[in-house]
Order: C-alpha cells, then structure tokens, then sequence
C-alpha cells in the first residue's frame, strides 16, 4: 500500500494478486485508462499503481520499464528514453517539473484494488 491509503474513498478492484509479478510491473486498463501497478514485496510500501504512459514519448510502456531504488526511493525507468519516475508520488528524478499520475493502492484478501481513481486523474467512463 502507498501513503495515498489514508485517503482514499472509492476503491476500485482492478486484478487478483496471483496476476502480479513480484518485483515487476503489469498493465492494466481502469475505466479506459492504462495503469502500471508495481510489486515490491517485502518493501513497504509493497504495491504502487502508476500511469502505463510515457509522457515525454507518449507511449504505454512504463509497466516495463527497470525497477531501481536508491536510498529507499523506488522508480522505474521508461524503456524509452530512460528517464526515472518515483512510485510514491510520479515525479520525474530527471525533470521534477513532469511527473505522471499515481493512486492509493491496496491488498483486499488476494483482491488488488486502487483507490480514487476519478479524484486522483484516472478518466471517467
């Protein structure tokens, strides 16, 4: 669970935590919008969910990128052009003026769910 968990209102179910990939990135498509949920178990938090898009290529692709932590900060670097996004709040380490939308995240049972999605960027239906 991120530091978003304590306020979250709606939580959406989006997979089982069979579908995730320890220590990895999977896609997934939340009201037309594609998520990359990331699992570090062991870590706390354990489970971040992020934006699949890319904003500097525009292109959805960050459930794939390399996980990297230095100093207990955790990013993923786009296998596009490299640039880093931090799991805990999607700000850019190499441009901390871009940053991509991040939502609260949570285990209910073996039930991933994101919480406010709306509120927090995701695309209304």
């Amino acid at each position: 669970m991120n530091s978003a968990i304590l306020t979250a209102s709606e939580w959406i179910p989006v997979c089982q935590q069979s579908d995730l990939v320890a220590g990895a990135g999977v896609a997934v498509i939340i009201k037309g919008q594609p998520v990359a949920i990331f699992w570090l178990p062991g870590q706390q938090p354990e489970c971040y969910a992020l934006s699949h898009t890319d904003p500097f290529s525009g292109a959805d692709v960050l459930a794939h990128g390399l996980l990297c932590e230095s100093e207990g900060i955790w990013s993923v670097a786009s296998p596009i052009y490299k640039q880093h996004f931090r799991l805990d709040n999607g700000v850019c380490l190499e441009d901390s003026q871009v940053s991509i939308n991040c939502w609260a995240v949570r285990f209910q049972g073996e039930q991933v769910e994101i919480g406010d999605f709306a509120a927090l960027g995701g695309l209304e239906t």
